[in-house]
């Protein structure tokens, strides 16, 4: 292990990495890996026209793991959280803690005043909703068999200004 946790922009080098690590985690299916490496290419061939933001968890030696989010499309001040995806060796460290605060921070430090995120029912995504509700996202929708038969797709949301929302 390398030093303190910081988080950074990403970088094409991170790529294979992150890959790695997404298929590390087995919560995503194999489409789903190729969908997050496609928006991180995305984001590093077109920077912030692509919508999306990437943080970098690093301890100095490796990819702890990463977030990827970005403002909503025609909305004032509501951003999308897509993925917060830990490195397994590094779960339960604190990692997903310091991206969603860097995610939170930066969102709000824009203007932001909403995050939404979806989220899958499956068994492998428990921790990750635990974390969410953790974190004051309340869970808002279930659209029940969205992503397969027995696979809701759950909507959370967080108001960053509650005195506001």
């Amino acid at each position: 292990m390398g030093d303190a946790i910081v988080t950074r922009d990403l970088n094409r080098w991170d790529i294979p990495a992150l890959r790695g690590l997404l298929e590390r985690t087995d919560a995503f299916h194999n489409v789903e890996v190729d969908v997050a490496v496609e928006l991180m290419e995305e984001y590093l061939d077109e920077g912030l026209k692509s919508g999306y933001r990437f943080l970098v968890a690093d301890d100095g030696a490796a990819a702890a793991g990463y977030a990827c989010y970005g403002p909503t499309p025609m909305t004032h001040g509501t951003w999308d959280l897509y993925w917060i995806a830990v490195e397994p060796s590094f779960q339960r460290r604190g990692v997903g803690q310091i991206l969603l605060n860097a995610c939170e921070a930066h969102v709000h430090s824009e203007g932001g005043r909403l995050i939404v995120l979806e989220t899958s029912s499956r068994a492998p995504y428990e921790q990750a909703r635990n974390f969410y509700a953790k974190n004051g996202y309340a869970l808002l929708v279930t659209v029940r068999d969205f992503y397969a038969p027995g696979d809701h797709k759950l909507m959370y949301a967080k108001y960053l200004n509650p005195e506001v929302s």
